[in-house]
């Protein structure tokens, strides 16, 4: 059995007031990058208003078992998100809002339980930077701000791996002899959240944490060690939390399994049959772009990890269990024949654990922080600000966005890299300046040209604005009486929800419906066909029109 040095990280210790200043900068982050504008888009794309339509009808129906989409069972996805849509609906009404807390929600979830980790583990500097850095990465923030399974999944299966990392005891804090009551604590919690996991998207959830867990023993020899995972109380609040849902499920629909394990499961995964067919390296730049803006973390993170390795220092085998965490999902879903830029989320928060650590050292292993990598984000973030500036102008050609939006933004981002560059110089490459600038500068971005960004390309990507314009026109509008035609598949989905009801496709020369949604390019088409159209000012995605009487 190994055992681990049980004395707890410590690190520098901070003024008041520096604290202070370092809670009131968490909790704006967390709430501004999971919690601000969770409604400033309709629902997008084909999978939110689906997802959002199940669990409205379960809040309504009382049916918490059977997903239902238009009537019918729905068996692509587990029940958790829905269940927690459902409640949030119940709760706050039905709202994107409402529909995209449960994602907001467990992003919070995630991030708290991997600081928790790293204050353990490493230091309460490690912590902090983490709380910064990880909530304020593209992929956090954008399934964050998503009616979808993918974010529930990924904080369910994180909170499990934490548990599972004080099982293995990889955990310096942590000493396992025997099974104690706190390794039966501890194996209750990874039982429960690996269920929820499980609830979440199905046999993944074992898959994923299964083959880090068995990667990181067969890499460090520590079988025994591992056997822990395998607690009673571990397979037992497993079971307790997943199988009833799934029981009951089968016992009322007797072609769930076939439907769900077959052909959502093993079939997406080995067969080319639901068409997201991607090259191998697929995953490679979509992780890149998932922990941006600190991509360039990477080159610090390696440097240490491989300086570890080499010197045998009793964080390896820490460090190892967070590559494997992170590593795995990335391998494993690269092997699949079915790929979405959602299913690797997972990798995310293992990997900004890793590269966070260099910015901080602990009096423990008696290493001072890396300061360098500060500076290359200062750069990074300059270069970041002329990109964006550049796609704003961009998009000002294509969409009704103003121009001083996109200029603040550049000149908020580029002075901020900047002075954080300077401020390096001057003051001896202090890391703590120049990330409390980085993370300023994301603030900015979120702050100053999300709000205005998305509000004026709703109506150019989703089909709330055509929903609201068409009550708004005709008082006596009916859904029932309502119908599409050649409109993209996802605005269809959008509107089904807005309009709370299943619009037929119209196909010329049967009947005309009382009104009808179409796209804009066939407004003439419509018109020629006695349809009078909505005048939308600008742009957008669907236009509603009526039948001339």
């Amino acid at each position: 059995m190994t055992q681990t040095d049980n004395s707890a990280a410590v690190s520098t210790g901070i003024s008041p007031a520096a604290r202070i200043a370092w809670i009131v900068l968490i909790l704006a982050t967390l709430y501004i990058c999971y919690f601000h504008n969770l409604g400033a888009l309709g629902l997008v794309g084909p999978d939110e208003p689906r997802y959002a339509w199940i669990a409205r009808d379960m809040a309504e129906t009382g049916d918490w078992v059977t997903p239902r989409l238009y009537g019918q069972p729905w068996f692509e996805k587990p029940v958790l998100y829905y269940w927690a849509a459902a409640l949030s609906f119940k709760v706050f009404g039905v709202s994107e809002v409402a529909a995209r807390l449960p994602s907001a929600v467990a992003a919070l979830l995630a991030t708290v339980a991997l600081a928790w980790l790293a204050w353990r583990v490493r230091s309460a500097d490690t912590a902090r930077w983490l709380l910064l850095l990880l909530p304020t990465t593209v992929g956090m923030i954008g399934f964050s701000h998503a009616a979808a399974t993918d974010m529930p999944f990924t904080a369910m299966l994180t909170i499990a791996m934490v548990s599972a990392a004080r099982l293995l005891g990889v955990d310096p804090s942590a000493s396992f002899i025997s099974f104690t009551s706190s390794t039966s604590f501890t194996s209750f919690f990874f039982g429960v959240f690996l269920g929820l996991g499980a609830l979440a998207k199905g046999p993944a959830a074992i898959v994923l944490s299964g083959g880090a867990i068995l990667l990181w023993t067969a890499f460090t020899k520590r079988w025994r060690d591992a056997l822990r995972c395998l607690h009673p109380i571990a397979i037992a609040s497993f079971c307790l939390t997943a199988l009833p849902w799934y029981i009951l499920c089968a016992h009322r629909n007797p072609d769930f399994f076939h439907v769900f394990i077959i052909e959502h499961n093993f079939k997406r995964y080995l067969t080319p049959e639901f068409h997201h067919i991607q090259p191998l390296w697929f995953y490679i730049p979509i992780i890149l772009v998932a922990v941006c803006p600190w991509t360039l973390l990477f080159i610090p993170a390696v440097r240490r990890f491989f300086g570890d390795k080499k010197e045998r220092q009793p964080e390896f085998a820490f460090r190892l269990f967070v590559l494997v965490w992170a590593v795995f999902p990335l391998v494993f879903f690269s092997i699949s024949h079915s790929k979405l830029p959602g299913y690797v989320l997972p990798s995310v928060p293992p990997l900004m654990l890793l590269l966070v650590e260099p910015l901080s050292g602990s009096r423990k292993d008696k290493q001072r922080p890396m300061r360098w990598p500060g500076l290359i984000c200062a750069g990074g973030l300059m270069g970041l600000a002329t990109l964006f500036f550049a796609a704003g102008r961009l998009l000002a050609h294509n969409f009704p966005y103003r121009p001083s939006a996109g200029s603040i933004l550049f000149f908020f981002a580029f002075v901020t890299g900047l002075a954080a560059i300077l401020v390096g110089f001057l003051a001896g490459f202090r890391l703590n300046a120049v990330a409390l600038f980085a993370t300023i500068f994301v603030l900015l971005f979120l702050v100053v040209q999300t709000d205005n960004a998305l509000k004026q390309a709703d109506a150019d990507f989703t089909a709330r604005e055509a929903a609201a314009e068409a009550r708004k026109l005709w008082p006596d509008f009916s859904a029932n009486r309502a119908g599409i035609w050649q409109i993209k598949r996802s605005l269809a989905y959008q509107l089904n929800f807005y309009t709370h009801a299943e619009l037929a496709e119209w196909t010329p020369p049967s009947a005309k419906p009382e009104w009808l949604f179409i796209d804009p390019a066939r407004m003439q088409e419509a018109r020629a066909r006695d349809f009078a159209c909505a005048d939308f000012s600008g742009h957008a995605a669907v236009v509603p029109c009526r039948k001339q009487r």
